[in-house]
């Protein structure tokens, strides 16, 4: 079974997404709702990112691509409330672009929270 156009596209963005993660969690500070305590963020930020990581490589892989896209659905939905804390913040700031960058992935998340299931479902 080859990589479908859906899989793939899901796996990027989390291998993209998870290795910035990683390689600089900083950018990720804002972004941690203010009900989480301060001293856990550090740890969730790397933890989602290996969480993006392995369900990137779930998502590749036939025999484990089930599995990975319902892990990748909840994935979304739990860092869900991440990304609207950071579009809120965004909106105090000056610049445009990334202002309207927070906003407009909000919207975008529905669509592959809703493909990751159907990887899932489908098998």
């Amino acid at each position: 079974m080859t990589l479908s156009r859906t899989a793939k596209a899901v796996a990027t963005a989390f291998t993209v997404s998870g290795v910035v993660h990683l390689v600089r969690p900083q950018t990720f500070d804002l972004a941690m709702p203010r009900w989480i305590p301060a001293e856990k963020h550090r740890d969730l930020i790397v933890a989602s990112g290996v969480a993006e990581l392995a369900c990137a490589a779930g998502l590749a892989v036939p025999q484990t691509r089930r599995a990975a896209g319902l892990a990748s659905a909840a994935l979304l939905v739990a860092v869900f409330p991440a990304n609207v804390q950071m579009a809120i913040d965004a909106q105090q700031g000056r610049n445009t672009a990334y202002k309207a960058g927070t906003l407009a992935r909000l919207p975008l998340q529905w669509p592959m929270i809703k493909a990751t299931w159907d990887l899932w479902r489908r098998g």
